[in-house]
């Protein structure tokens, strides 16, 4: 056997009655399909369903596949306790897809009760689970769940993991669906949890058009900054929907898209064409073309952040001599900096300067790349083979003037904040800081400063250099 159906399932509380009282015939086209879906998966009859959420028990360096005999969950932090579900886990099929993905070096755990007490945490089902299972629950109870978490991987490693349970259920000669549920931007408009971003309506239409046309090169090549900006939580369990397709001609059928509360929701089923060669070695090449693009930037900030951190980390010293495509302004300048690396549209390591410690700017990013990299008290140290996918910032400060709070603007100043040898920096223009007592609390709580103590407030302005 083989997998059965593939299925992109949104997971909005608000669509279930009991918790919408009224408000989910808002979104009927929402539910209407997740109706048509649930009766589609019991003509299958499955006897596994594997879902992927984003909502289950997350662990920064690991896919979480739950290992127990069962799990169970219900709606009430969402007022609705009534709402319940237990199923039993098909342990069988999880073990081997935790051994195909372990043999292909993916970072799996196979998560049980006694682990997630360590963390002072329980098992249970997450909403991004229940909401798609209760429509399923309604015409279709006799099946074992396979309940996984994706982690914060590249799109490469998650696409690898599809294809690890593919690789299982064929091994076992499975009858299974799968399920991604995700919703898409969360940024459509201001009614939404966040604050609207043009990118939000751009990715959703961009990426479901790519779905529907079985793109998958086209949904890798996707802007960055555009996926950063939308603020959804889809896209990653659909890169494992995408991986479990990876020797498979597929088209997409969107059976609805509603983005009434400011959030995307897309319901869509996945069908299987024909058999098809793999496309992970194109997705690699592409993968390191991308890579080899970032290492060739014309910016020479970020170009020489880049190869500082890389240098250092790939033969643990720090680069002998400057290149030749630094410029003079970089040579004969001396400024502080800051360097910061991201990686997914997190935050990695940010370690700078305020005032210049080495005798130029390009000095200056050679010694601050690496101790953003290795020294950020706040992460482990970066590893060789996360260089692929950080994104990398360079700020070049100006000198700091004495300001009060009411000439702030986090949008075009950073702050410095200081009190009895305390010192908090902030830079400006960071996503999620709108506001200038956002700023100096943020600022303040980085210095240990408490909100009762005298202090005084400098600010500067930045010149920011980005990877294209």
């Amino acid at each position: 056997m083989s997998i059965q159906g593939y299925y992109l399932l949104p997971h909005p509380p608000i669509v279930l009655p009991e918790i919408g009282k009224g408000e989910e015939r808002k979104i009927l086209h929402t539910s209407d399909a997740l109706h048509t879906i649930g009766k589609e998966i019991a003509q299958k009859a499955p006897n596994t369903i594997i879902l992927i959420t984003p909502h289950g028990n997350m662990f920064q360096d690991a896919i979480s596949l739950t290992y127990e005999d069962d799990i169970e969950g219900s709606m009430e932090k969402f007022g609705a306790p009534s709402l319940f579900i237990k199923l039993p886990i098909n342990k069988a099929l999880t073990k081997k897809i935790f051994e195909i993905a372990t043999e292909a070096n993916i970072s799996v755990l196979l998560t049980t009760k006694n682990l997630l007490h360590e963390y002072n945490i329980s098992l249970s089902l997450d909403h991004g689970a229940m909401v798609p299972l209760h429509f399923i629950n309604q015409y279709y109870k006799d099946y074992k769940l396979v309940h996984i978490t994706y982690a914060p991987f590249s799109d490469i490693d998650l696409y690898k993991f599809g294809i690890a349970i593919q690789k299982a259920i064929d091994a076992l000669n499975e009858n299974a669906v799968l399920i991604a549920s995700g919703d898409l931007s969360h940024k459509l408009s201001n009614k939404g949890p966040y604050e609207y971003s043009p990118y939000g309506a751009r990715f959703d239409t961009e990426f479901l058009a790519l779905l529907e046309q079985g793109d998958i090169t086209g949904v890798f090549q996707m802007d960055e900054k555009m996926i950063h900006n939308a603020g959804e939580c889809g896209r990653r369990s659909i890169m494992i929907l995408l991986g479990s397709l990876d020797e498979r001609q597929f088209h997409g059928e969107c059976f609805s898209y509603e983005g009434t509360f400011g959030v995307g929701y897309g319901v869509m089923k996945f069908k299987d064409i024909s058999e098809c060669t793999s496309r992970l070695r194109q997705l690699l090449l592409l993968s390191n073309t991308a890579y080899e693009k970032r290492q060739l930037q014309s910016d020479p900030y970020v170009r020489l952040a880049r190869e500082s951190l890389t240098y250092y980390i790939t033969k643990g010293e720090e680069l002998k001599q400057l290149p030749e495509y630094i410029p003079d302004e970089m040579k004969l300048t001396r400024s502080g900096v800051f360097v910061s690396l991201k990686k997914f549209g997190e935050l990695r390591g940010c370690i700078g300067t305020i005032s210049p410690v080495t005798n130029n700017i390009a000095k200056e990013i050679v010694r601050n790349a690496i101790e953003a990299g290795i020294n950020d008290p706040r992460f482990f140290e970066v590893d060789k083979n996360e260089l692929l996918d950080i994104n990398i910032s360079v700020d070049v400060l100006t000198v700091p003037e004495p300001a009060s709070k009411e000439n702030l603007d986090p949008k075009e100043y950073g702050v410095i904040v200081k009190s009895q040898g305390k010192t908090g920096l902030l830079l400006p223009n960071l996503e999620g800081v709108g506001t200038v007592n956002e700023q100096l609390s943020i600022a303040l709580q980085k210095a240990g400063i408490t909100s009762n103590e005298e202090y005084t407030i400098q600010r500067f302005k930045v010149l920011r250099h980005e990877e294209e």
